[in-house]
């Protein structure tokens, strides 16, 4: 696994959730200020339908809005766009700036209705439709396997369902995975513990993780899938947001703030200026006060 620390930073995630729609330019806005910032990989929008997640229903208007005010010569960062049929795929592929797709494949029946209502055939046939369309059309590709880290829906879980998924995967040549703890379940000492299960499964894989839960022990999760060789991190400034579908009550995502801090602990912190991550964190508490109604967070 490359030694390079990858932070993608997650406002999709972080906004889908909220009850109040940030308008179009504002949201347009703060992305230009992330890129600015230096983030190099954000998962920035979703093509899902509007009467579920209103919050994304302009997903393709903020991507022209965004790629048409970059400065000339000027690229985008790595852009994530999630999925979850195939019809959200065919929206993905047609808007420039998304470099790539994203897919949430449940290994619990119970979310996997819940989120794409979806049979776990019909969703591991999607996989592989994605990654041939991905392929054709140059973009990459990253599955997230939710309830990577639990179950609260007492079905069968273990670490072995995560490296049978794993194995799949890697047959069906999907080379970007991240571990998903979506209802926010896990310690450090199961993050820990399911990253040391997978080992034999992730030769070619690159293999992050995507935690949800209370800040307080963020930073240790973080440290323990870095300990076991994790070098990709999903995570929100401030620790907004989550999945809708997890719930009734959102389970914040990790602050990427103690993500860099808890990185650089062990001399592993991203090339993002601490000056230019104060002031984005500076921006995202605004924006937590005008649109979201939340306390800030320091």
């Amino acid at each position: 696994m490359a030694d390079e620390i990858k932070i993608i930073e997650c406002p999709r995630d972080a906004w889908q959730g909220l009850p109040d729609v940030i308008p179009t330019d504002a949201k347009v806005a703060y992305l230009r200020e992330l890129i600015a910032a230096g983030f190099q990989h954000i998962d920035a929008v979703s093509f899902v339908s509007p009467k579920h997640v209103k919050q994304m229903a302009d997903s393709e208007e903020v991507m022209d809005k965004l790629t048409a005010s970059l400065p000339d010569g000027a690229q985008l960062p790595e852009i994530i766009g999630i999925v979850v049929n195939e019809k959200g795929l065919e929206r993905a592929l047609a808007t420039p700036g998304v470099s790539t797709i994203g897919y949430p494949y449940s290994i619990s029946a119970y979310f996997r209705r819940a989120n794409a209502n979806m049979s776990r055939d019909e969703s591991r046939k999607l996989v592989e439709t994605l990654r041939k369309e991905t392929a054709s059309a140059k973009r990459n590709l990253v599955v997230y396997i939710s309830m990577a880290f639990g179950n609260p829906y007492d079905e069968p879980w273990g670490p072995e369902l995560v490296g049978e998924t794993l194995e799949w995967l890697k047959d069906i040549r999907v080379h970007t995975v991240s571990l998903a703890d979506t209802a926010g379940d896990a310690t450090p000492q199961l993050v820990a513990e399911v990253f040391k299960s997978v080992q034999d499964y992730v030769a070619g894989i690159e293999l992050g993780v995507h935690l949800h839960g209370n800040p307080i022990d963020a930073e240790d999760k973080i440290l323990a899938a870095y300990a076991m060789g994790c070098r990709r991190f999903d995570s929100a400034l401030t620790g907004l947001g989550g999945c809708p579908f997890a719930g009734d009550d959102l389970v914040g995502n990790i602050p990427t703030e103690r993500v860099v801090a808890a990185l650089a602990k062990v001399g592993a912190a991203p090339q993002i200026e601490p000056a230019k991550l104060a002031k984005i964190v500076a921006l995202t508490n605004e924006l937590r006060a005008k649109y979201v109604h939340a306390t800030p967070v320091n």
